[in-house]
């Protein structure tokens, strides 16, 4: 089967329609597939429902993708950098529905594991909790959470080969795993593409039966969220 196409218009072809679920993996900026979800932007799909950590920033990632008013919803965890998500919010032109960090990652995962739900303490007795089933185990009580699933799932990793196999590099590799095993296709931008068998099995961190597309994205632009700095002590230099 082959998986490598030669840009991100090409791999999301066939794959894209209005109204549908796509996961967005990355941390803030760190390990976004940006180039799949400028290949969304351009594509002009709307109402979508997007279930990502937090909708990028202003202007870059999935924030491009809310100047377009191309997303109807977001299940997300944290969003306050990136002020045309509160715009749209409290205007309420943009649902949401968010979910604890830990929560999240769970329900992605127990999606991609054909895990239906779970319980969990997080949101007891709290608005996380309303229109939920709560049960009692061992005496206390937990909430029942529904496990996700998307239509299409876009990730970003490190290395990958022809086949789809995957490695992630440190923070990028965050909820870009869960997801590529939750989504009924999932495409992949790759900063190296290497020959099948290059990647030792051991250091495999997703499959590629997981992997239905990829693409090869050399050098993408590594966005800075915060930047923190303070004057240089040419004394302590030394």
């Amino acid at each position: 089967m082959h998986k490598v196409y030669t840009d991100a218009t090409q791999a999301l072809a066939g794959l894209l329609s209005n109204g549908m679920v796509v996961m967005a993996g990355g941390f803030g900026l760190c390990g976004i597939p940006e180039a799949l979800i400028a290949a969304i932007k351009l594509s002009g799909v709307m109402d979508l429902t997007v279930i990502s950590n937090n909708a990028g920033v202003d202007g870059i990632g999935l924030g491009t993708l809310l100047e377009t008013r191309q997303i109807k919803k977001m299940i997300s965890s944290y969003v306050g950098e990136n002020k045309l998500f509160a715009q749209q919010y409290l205007a309420g032109e943009l649902e949401i529905e968010f979910t604890p960090q830990g929560t999240l990652a769970e329900r992605i995962r127990a999606g991609g594991a054909g895990i239906p739900a779970f319980f969990t303490k997080t949101g007891v007795g709290t608005l996380i909790a309303e229109g939920k089933e709560v049960r009692t185990f061992d005496g206390a009580d937990y909430v029942m959470e529904r496990g996700l699933v998307a239509d299409l799932a876009v990730v970003h990793a490190w290395k990958g080969d022809a086949e789809g196999n995957l490695v992630y590099r440190k923070t990028a590799r965050n909820f870009n795993p869960m997801m590529a095993t939750a989504g009924k296709v999932t495409v992949v931008e790759v900063e190296h593409l290497v020959a099948t068998g290059e990647i030792e099995p051991d250091q495999i961190h997703t499959p590629g039966i997981f992997v239905s597309r990829l693409i090869h994205v050399p050098n993408p632009l590594k966005h800075i969220e915060q930047r923190t700095v303070r004057s240089r002590n040419t004394a302590e230099a030394y």
